[in-house]
């Protein structure tokens, strides 16, 4: 027999560490190491990475003019300190300020005439132990002595931040890239007067390569605004001794921002001389709605998309200017999702349209009366159904219909017949400028102010329940676009306007005081303009307030391929209807209803003829407020230098009649271009409503001469 010890039960186990505890720890250490303010940027990112080797060759390139200027500094201050002290100017400043200059004379000559002697004693003995060393050692001697001096005197001449007459450079790393002089930036701020004199900037990333050009972000100082910087980014660009167009000012907001943190972005060249790149919708074979349609680029090259669900989209600017491209660029992403409804209103008649209407559900092209009063009907019926889609949704289960908006499934849900639907209308001055008079539940209107009150229903209710409103217009001014519609309209896009007023109808009061006017735009600049997204774009968070951009092109060809493709899609999923498919039907609808729904307020006098009964110049300034007069949505207060500007009327004679009238001019504070407040005449838009009220009952006759005849 043999003896044996115990006998375990076990099993064998690996003795490394386990896989998923390495990389735990090598997760660890990675998110350390990318946190970690001790680690420099150019160790946790490649792009930093090759800033820094490209600043170490420019640096190395750079050091022996760099190290010449420093010894040269350097000997102009060792002259200056000994100069200082062999002339005691210490004593001599002390004996002066106690009034005792002349009793310390004789002292302070007999101390400046000793230390000559110690100057030129010190001269001859270094000059005899360089000697000796040269006899000894030979050249190496000389080479080391020269050496060790010309490093002392760079150490001496070196600059430094602060220094008595130096110039203070921007706060915080010193290291920029060779491009650009930090002085240059601070200089230009104060110039502009961005900043005080005394003020300076600081560093927060500094200036490196981005696509054609250079960025950088800097911190103003405390209490500074970055919103005053990009209202004045003229005046900067001027600074800098750029063009403005090469100028990109932006505010960095969310974490990694402030009121007062600024991304600067200069450019090479002028960033819009390029031509538009292709929309990268000629690669997509469908696309989704409900994804932003791509758009264009910004000054950057940085792609920016526009969203289409859950908003509407205001397009204007002059004539030959990309209005109708852009509008194209937009309906093109809802061409391409075959569960999209179109309809399609052209009332410029042209050939910019025809394409579409091989996949439109709703189509017309042309300006007639016969085409506004079919689009009269369109609206109408779309009015009908949104009631009757909101109706629907309260049936619907809380997991298909959370909210009382449409879902993408819902949208693509046949049974539930919500499609996304869009309303595209190509120079939408037209139906809206219309004359015609109607009978709109047994009152008379004009069909144009019906027909804004319709879009003005739509833009408000329709889009939680699927429909997108797409207006292009070559007369954007208050009397075109009711001040009811323009107040509910989502994204606005800008080209290029005639002046300011236009420019503010388009994106919103105040704009070009905040630094986005399209009046400024070049007429070279063909398809760029300022967008104002009401959503979150791909340039950024949805903080962002505007974009200057260029707009993607689209052909003639493209644009046909495009909608061939669209009918395509539809026909593959079933969803060819109306128009497209032959079979656009009479709408037969309850107009009482419609009425009812949108309650409506066309039934007010007809303006122009308003307009004819008033005695100038209180008729030309009635005009020219246009919607603006409203008691709601209107202004409340015009100062009399924008009247006589836009009425071209002698200043002396015009407030004589507007007097007259019984409207005096008052004093009020108003808000200027540039963002401050004075104090300025004007008139209330009150008063000038009761002189019309007074006018239209009699209680106010007016002279033809310059007289008051009683």
């Amino acid at each position: 027999m043999v003896r044996v010890g115990p006998v375990y039960d076990a099993e064998l186990v690996d003795g490394d560490t386990p896989p998923t505890t390495r990389r735990a720890v090598r997760m660890r250490l990675v998110s350390w190491w990318q946190r970690s303010p001790r680690v420099p940027r150019a160790l946790k990112s490649r792009r930093y990475a090759v800033q820094a080797a490209k600043d170490s060759v420019v640096a190395l390139l750079r050091c022996p003019l760099r190290y010449l200027g420093a010894v040269v500094r350097g000997v102009v201050v060792a002259v200056r300190v000994w100069r200082r002290w062999v002339r005691v100017h210490d004593y001599r400043t002390a004996a002066e300020e106690s009034a005792k200059l002349a009793d310390k004379f004789g002292d302070i000559r007999a101390l400046s005439l000793f230390r000559w002697k110690v100057t030129g004693v010190v001269a001859a003995m270094t000059m005899l132990a360089v000697w000796v060393a040269d006899l000894i050692y030979d050249a190496p001697a000389l080479w080391i002595t020269g050496m060790a001096a010309s490093a002392a005197l760079a150490i001496t001449g070196r600059r430094k931040d602060g220094s008595p007459g130096r110039k203070a450079v921007l706060a915080g790393p010193r290291s920029l890239t060779w491009t650009m002089d930090p002085q240059v930036l601070v200089d230009a701020f104060r110039d502009a007067k961005l900043i005080g004199k005394d003020e300076t900037l600081r560093l927060v990333e500094r200036a490196s390569r981005a696509g054609d050009g250079w960025a950088i972000t800097v911190d103003l100082p405390a209490t500074r605004k970055a919103a005053d910087v990009v209202k004045n980014r003229e005046a900067l660009a001027s600074a800098l001794a750029v063009d403005e167009v090469q100028l990109i000012v932006e505010r960095v907001r969310g974490s990694g921002g402030h009121a007062g943190r600024v991304a600067l972005w200069v450019a090479d060249e002028d960033p819009y001389a390029k031509e538009s790149p292709p929309t990268p919708l000629l690669r997509a074979e469908a696309w989704d709605v409900w994804r932003p349609v791509p758009f264009g680029r910004d000054p950057r090259g940085r792609r920016v998309d526009l969203p289409l669900v859950w908003t509407s989209v205001l397009i204007g600017s002059l004539p030959r200017h990309g209005k109708t491209m852009a509008a194209r660029l937009a309906a093109a992403g809802l061409i391409l999702d075959p569960y999209a409804r179109l309809y399609v209103a052209d009332f410029k008649g042209g050939k910019d349209w025809k394409a579409c209407e091989q996949c439109a559900h709703r189509f017309f092209s042309g300006d007639d009366t016969e085409h506004v009063l079919t689009f009269r009907a369109w609206l109408e019926s779309l009015v009908v159904d949104v009631q009757a889609r909101y109706a629907r949704m309260q049936r619907l289960d809380d997991e298909i219909c959370p909210e009382s908006k449409i879902t993408p499934a819902i949208s693509r849900d046949s049974i539930v017949d919500m499609p996304v639907t869009a309303v595209i209308i190509d120079e939408a001055h037209i139906p809206l400028e219309d004359k015609t008079t109607i009978e709109v539940n047994g009152k008379k209107a004009k069909l144009g102010d019906y027909i804004g009150d319709l879009l003005t229903w739509l833009v408000r209710k329709g889009p939680a329940a699927g429909i997108v409103v797409i207006m292009a217009t070559q007369r954007p001014d208050s009397n075109t676009i009711p001040s009811r519609l323009r107040a509910v309209l989502g994204s606005r896009f800008a080209l290029r306007v005639m002046d300011w007023r236009d420019s503010n109808i388009i994106l919103g009061e105040q704009m070009n005081t905040r630094g986005y006017d399209a009046s400024t735009l070049l007429a070279s600049h063909k398809g760029v303009g300022i967008l104002r997204p009401d959503g979150e774009t791909s340039q950024g968070s949805g903080d962002v307030l505007a974009a200057t951009l260029r707009t993607y092109y689209m052909s003639n060809q493209d644009w046909q391929a495009i909608c061939e493709r669209g009918r395509a899609l539809r026909e593959q999923a079933g969803t060819l209807s109306g128009h497209a498919a032959g079979q656009d039907t009479t709408l037969v609808l309850d107009h009482a209803a419609v009425v009812n729904a949108i309650g409506t307020t066309t039934t007010e006098p007809d303006q122009a003829g308003i307009i004819e009964e008033l005695p100038e110049p209180l008729a030309s300034v009635v005009a020219y407020l246009g919607d603006e007069l409203d008691d709601e949505d209107g202004r409340v207060f015009v100062p009399t230098a924008e009247l006589i500007d836009a009425l071209s009327v002698e200043p002396t004679l015009f407030g004589r009649q507007m007097g007259e009238l019984g409207c005096r001019s008052k004093r009020e504070r108003v808000p200027t271009e540039d963002g401050s407040v004075r104090q300025v005449r004007g008139f209330y838009t009150a008063d000038i409503r009761a002189a019309v009220r007074a006018v239209h009952a009699g209680e106010i006759t007016v002279s033809d001469g310059t007289d008051d005849e009683d």
